[in-house]
């Protein structure tokens, strides 16, 4: 599945990333990080993040030091582009919203902004003196990069498996009929995109890969092994991330910064209310989601604050997560430009944010 996605993508990723070969394992895996977070999977985007690092750590002349397609590919992954902020979309339909996908079109042009910036500034900070990397050989990726499927016996073809592809499809067509008729037709797509997405690409796959001759449960036996390392690996980058943003926390900087910063922003339309959410949101997910509660609890999800937290929401990543986990899967201890190309990601997808918000609803 990862080659025909890649194949596919093939023409804009070229563009995208110049130093990584079409055929490398990495392509495949940065092509399937950012399909999940567009389908608004983050949780399955990670391994396939960490996965991508690792293959982009193959082609890396410096250890240690991050290459221009490593802070272009996490610049990518802190925009978030997604078709669908479920979590979002979830706690507005739970606190009595006449309209919970109001967001979706606005979070679309928020987190559009955002990538676009992040592509901007990972390409144009590289050319930078103090951001520029040394210009040396790459060095000729080792014989596992390539992919191992194609030296190994092709697998015999799977007897009856058009005839099981068809019923799969006919079962989902007959659930789809089902669900439509007894929730109705007036919300089917979020309500489909929503609660079907994950439950089809597992199916999907899983399907896939076993008429493709794949062992399929030994692959993910595998996948689990390599999955375990990796988590040893980050946990101590995880941990020194989440202790800092704790500490700025309790520490009482949040609030000093959210009330210097208040009467700047009110007047561009970012209240004193949100301030908090658009500091936190390239540093603490869950942090961010809890301060988003709070305030379509308080001021209602379909108020103008309800509005704007929402799709700021669902407009960036946490940054500063990304890069720890992503840098600390690999040993990167030089990020260069990845920092500065991830907070200017993230000042544009709140910008982009608070301007669409406010030319729709205003402050009423």
């Amino acid at each position: 599945m990862l080659r025909v996605i890649a194949r596919a993508a093939a023409p804009i990723m070229r563009r995208l990333f110049p130093q990584v070969p079409q055929d490398h394992p990495a392509m495949s895996a940065m092509i399937l990080s950012i399909a999940s977070n567009f389908l608004g999977l983050g949780n399955a985007a990670t391994p396939f993040g960490i996965r991508a690092m690792q293959e982009l750590d193959t082609l890396n002349p410096d250890k240690g030091v991050a290459t221009d397609a490593m802070v272009t590919f996490l610049a990518i992954n802190t925009a978030g582009l997604a078709i669908l902020p479920t979590s979002v979309l979830a706690l507005r339909a739970s606190t009595g919203s006449n309209d919970p996908a109001a967001i979706v079109v606005t979070t679309w042009f928020a987190s559009g902004c955002a990538t676009l910036m992040a592509i901007l500034a990972s390409k144009l900070l590289s050319r930078l003196p103090r951001f520029r990397a040394p210009a040396r050989e790459a060095p000729a990726p080792p014989a596992s990069a390539p992919v191992v499927e194609a030296a190994d016996p092709a697998p015999a073809p799977i007897r009856f498996g058009g005839w099981l592809a068809a019923g799969y499809v006919l079962a989902v067509a007959c659930g789809l009929i089902v669900h439509a008729v007894r929730e109705g037709t007036g919300d089917l797509a979020r309500t489909v995109m929503s609660f079907w997405t994950i439950p089809l690409l597992v199916a999907g796959l899983v399907l896939f890969g076993w008429l493709r001759g794949v062992k399929v449960y030994d692959a993910l036996l595998d996948g689990a092994k390599d999955g375990f390392q990796v988590a040893l690996r980050i946990i101590p980058y995880l941990m020194a991330i989440v202790v800092a943003v704790g500490m700025f926390r309790a520490s009482g900087c949040l609030e000093l910064l959210v009330r210097g910063l208040s009467p700047v922003t009110e007047p561009f339309g970012l209240p004193a209310e949100a301030v908090p959410l658009a500091l936190l949101r390239p540093l603490s997910g869950s942090g961010a989601y809890g301060v988003m509660s709070e305030i379509v609890a308080t001021h209602g999800p379909d108020s103008y604050l309800g509005y704007l937290a929402s799709t700021m929401q669902g407009s960036t990543d946490t940054t500063f997560y990304i890069l720890s986990v992503y840098f600390g899967a690999v040993g990167i201890k030089k990020s260069r430009h990845a920092v500065p190309a991830g907070l200017l990601t993230d000042f544009a997808g709140i910008a982009a944010a608070v301007a669409v918000c406010y030319v729709l609803w205003g402050r009423g």
